[in-house]
């Protein structure tokens, strides 16, 4: 008796290694943007209720000289 095998036929990839190059693009701006303005962000989170002063009196006279 014979046995027959089908291989199917070889692929050709298409793109190659462009989605690894897009992704790998994609990772550093991410990385950048985020080490730009994440981290700053992060850094200045307060918690609790914030500290805010406020005079008891406030000069708003003008003084005009010169005339």
């Amino acid at each position: 008796m014979t046995t027959i095998v089908n291989n199917p036929p070889v692929q050709k990839e298409s793109g190659g290694n462009m989605g690894l190059l897009i992704g790998l693009i994609v990772l550093l701006v991410m990385a950048y943007l985020f080490f730009m303005y994440g981290l700053p962000a992060i850094q200045n989170m307060k918690v609790g209720t914030p500290q805010i002063t406020i005079p008891s009196q406030i000069d708003v006279n003008i003084n005009q000289t010169g005339k």
